[in-house]
């Protein structure tokens, strides 16, 4: 009897918590603040009412809204995700200041959005996760972003925005992943950009028109990402290996980098490595044979010699990794005499 009770008061229990956590959840978006309604209705207003914001109306409480994201404890407006809708048009309207504690801001996949990124986005200071990628946004990385001290998260990629890297990014204590690939980006990398890293970096800038070296401070900074492919950079790119570096994914693919690979040391987690169509010399660390985690190798069109290491992971790489260099030989590649 006294078994049946208990089992019975836990049910009941389990069965009070599911209530009052689906009565939070629904008065979480029952609640909305008058300044979030009237900055997301000034929005919508900017980019022309369309039919993306259907469900935005006054009468309606703004955390119920299609792509807004409320704190459920507050009540205060902390995400915006407008994502893949090509009819969208117009600029980032300035109004997107007036949510104040927006900490997810991601605008993705709007073709027609377009103009520059706006001043009005450094007075989210609450902002943790910025995403501005596959749209028409141009002009430049504006150095403004350096007053969003909360920023983690930077996504950039596919838009038309031009000039550098700013160097005012270093400056943000809490940034760990930048992503400004397949911009029109020109200049040279921020040498202390990632300096402040909390935890481990993701760099991604590829297709883009950049230019210089990696800089010699990139060495202290603990990457697990790199990719800087199809860019015009140039030099010495050895630093960003090192066997104590928790770097998984590298690719310097199409630049002109230049460095002796025979010394340098790779990561035991490493998976994809990418360095073909450079100018790299020297021969293959016999190490990589090692790397059981090693899913892609390619070190083809550059000026490497000497004989391919064998046995461990090397059967997953075929000639085409090895392809067009000076000197190599062995398997794949035909025998060294």
């Amino acid at each position: 009897m006294m078994k049946t009770t208990t089992t019975k008061m836990r049910v009941f229990l389990v069965l009070l918590a599911a209530a009052s956590a689906a009565a939070a959840a629904a008065a979480s978006t029952d609640r909305c603040h008058s300044g979030d309604r009237a900055a997301l209705l000034a929005i919508k207003a900017a980019l022309g009412n369309p039919y993306h914001f259907a469900s935005w109306t006054p009468d309606t409480p703004c955390c119920g809204w299609y792509d807004v994201d409320c704190d459920p404890s507050t009540g205060r407006v902390v995400g915006l995700a407008v994502f893949q809708d090509a009819n969208l048009t117009g600029a980032i309207p300035d109004a997107v200041a007036g949510l104040v504690h927006l900490q997810n801001l991601r605008l993705h996949h709007l073709p027609a959005l377009s103009g520059p990124i706006p001043p009005a986005i450094a007075k989210l200071s609450n902002l943790s996760f910025l995403t501005i990628s596959w749209t028409a946004v141009s002009g430049p990385v504006p150095s403004f972003l350096a007053a969003l001290t909360k920023l983690a998260q930077l996504d950039l990629s596919f838009n038309s925005l031009t000039g550098a890297v700013p160097a005012s990014l270093a400056a943000l204590p809490n940034l760990y992943s930048v992503d400004i690939s397949r911009n029109r980006l020109t200049g040279s990398l921020p040498p202390l950009l990632f300096a402040k890293a909390p935890q481990e970096a993701y760099l991604r800038l590829s297709h883009n028109n950049l230019s210089g070296g990696v800089p010699a401070e990139f060495a202290a900074v603990g990457f697990a990402e790199v990719d800087l492919s199809r860019n015009a950079f140039t030099g010495d790119a050895s630093a960003l290996f090192g066997r104590a570096k928790p770097l998984q994914r590298l690719d310097l693919s199409r630049n002109t980098f230049s460095f002796n690979l025979s010394g340098v040391q790779l990561p035991e987690q490493l998976y994809f490595v990418d360095v073909s169509h450079n100018d790299i010399y020297g021969g293959i660390p016999t190490q990589v044979a090692n790397l059981s985690n090693l899913q892609f190798f390619n070190v083809s069109y550059n000026r490497l010699c000497g004989e391919v290491p064998a046995g461990g992971n090397m059967a997953r790489f075929d000639a085409y990794s090895f392809q067009h260099n000076k000197c190599l030989c062995g398997t794949p590649l035909p025998p060294c005499k």
